[in-house]
Order: C-alpha cells, then structure tokens, then sequence
C-alpha cells in the first residue's frame, strides 16, 4: 500500500469509529434511543429488543461511550490531515496500537459480561478499522 492509501484509509476508520458516537448520544434521551438501543440489540446479538435503556445509568454510560468514540474518530481524522505527512508511520503505529487496546478490552469485557458474541462483531469492526494499516506503507 502506498502513504496516499494509508493516509486515506485513516479517514475510513475515523468514520468507523467515529459513527458509532452519534448513535450512543441519542441513546441519552428517550424519544431518540432506538438506534442506540437497537444497535446494542444487535451487538449482544439479543434481537427481540431485550436490551433497557431506561436507566440513568445507562444513558449515562450511552453518553460517554458516545462522546469517546465521536472524540476518538475525530483524533484519527485530524492525525491524517494535520500529522500524518510529517510521521505517517508513528501514525499509522498510534491507530493501530489504539485499534488492538479498544478490540482486547471490549473484547474480554464483552466475553466476561456474558455477551460474546460482540467478540464476532469486533473482529468485523477490526478488520474493516485496520485495513491496509497492518503494513508499513511504501514511500
């Protein structure tokens, strides 16, 4: 893959990432929770709308995990417009170590909380995260 490639798939995955943040945001309120509701749903793989959001607890939760992963994204886009030129293997390394420490924790934690099957999910949003990015880009 070449630098222009790397540099482009970046916003790929900052849009990956970053999707899922706006989604979470609405899961804070209840005439918009429906689509963070249903993705959770899907996500634990419980497709008959088990899922509560009803709690302030939750909603809580919904709007940090919303607010890091919008920030989260934005970072990934920003490292490919502002630094990316001038580092791009310090930042191709940074997403990817950033990728692999989100995918063991959410992983584990999803296995240990008793929904593994978001362990499928993550290694789909890892691969399409990663990309072209496992490999050093050629000059």
């Amino acid at each position: 893959m070449t630098r222009a490639f790397h540099k482009q798939w970046l916003k790929v995955t900052a849009i990956i990432i970053g999707s899922f943040g706006p989604v979470f945001f609405l899961g804070t309120m209840s005439p918009s929770l429906t689509p963070a509701r249903l993705t959770l749903d899907l996500l634990a793989w419980r497709l008959n709308s088990a899922s509560n959001y009803d709690t302030p607890d939750t909603r809580f939760l919904s709007a940090l995990t919303g607010g890091f992963l919008l920030g989260w994204g934005v970072t990934i886009w920003r490292l490919s417009t502002s630094v990316y030129d001038a580092a791009p293997e310090g930042v191709r390394r940074s997403v990817l170590v950033g990728i692999l420490s989100w995918f063991s924790l959410d992983t584990a934690g999803s296995i240990a909380s008793g929904n593994p099957s978001n362990a499928v999910f993550n290694v789909l949003v890892l691969l399409l995260a990663v990309g072209p990015l496992w490999r050093p880009a050629r000059d």
